[in-house]
C-alpha cells in the first residue's frame, strides 16, 4: 500500500500517543505525522493550513474525550471548514468509548468514516489505510 502524505493523531493522552507513535511509525504508513492534544490546536493548524491543502491532513484519528475542544466539537468546526479544502480529509474516531450512542452520531455525520474502539492496533492501522485506499473492507 502506498503511504498517506499526512496524518494527524488529535487526542489528549500521552501515553496513548506515544504508543500510537510506536504502531504509527512501524506501520510506515505516513511520510508525516502531527501530533495535537486537544481539538482546538488541530482545528487552529486545520485554519492555518487552509489555503496550503497539501499541509492538511489526508487522514485524522481523532479522540472523542479532551479538554479544550473534545472530539464532537472538533467535528463541527472541521465539517464547516471541509467543504472548502481541495482534498479529502479522512477522518476516523478511536476512542475508548463504546457506548452505543456514540456509534449512533458518529455514523449520522458524514465527516466521519468508522468509530474504532481503542487500543489501535498495527492490524487496524493497516485496514484503516486500505480503507482510504480501496475502499471498505470486507471481513
Amino acid at each position: 500500500m502506498e503511504k498517506i502524505n499526512n496524518l494527524w493523531v488529535v487526542d489528549d493522552d500521552e501515553i496513548y500517543r506515544f504508543a500510537v507513535n510506536i504502531i504509527i511509525d512501524r506501520s510506515a504508513i505516513a511520510k508525516q505525522t502531527n501530533y495535537f492534544n486537544n481539538g482546538q490546536l488541530a482545528i487552529d493548524a486545520f485554519n492555518e493550513n487552509l489555503s496550503t491543502p497539501d499541509k492538511l491532513p489526508d487522514l485524522i484519528l481523532l479522540d472523542l474525550n479532551m479538554p479544550v475542544l473534545d472530539g464532537w466539537q472538533f467535528l463541527d468546526a472541521v465539517g464547516k471548514l471541509l467543504p472548502t479544502v481541495q482534498k479529502k480529509v479522512h477522518i476516523f474516531l478511536v476512542s475508548s468509548s463504546n457506548d452505543e450512542e456514540d456509534f449512533a452520531r458518529a455514523q449520522s455525520l458524514s465527516e466521519v468514516q468508522d468509530l474504532i474502539v481503542k487500543p489501535l492496533t498495527p492490524k487496524v492501522l493497516a485496514e484503516i489505510l486500505a480503507r482510504i485506499q480501496t475502499g471498505p473492507v470486507i471481513y
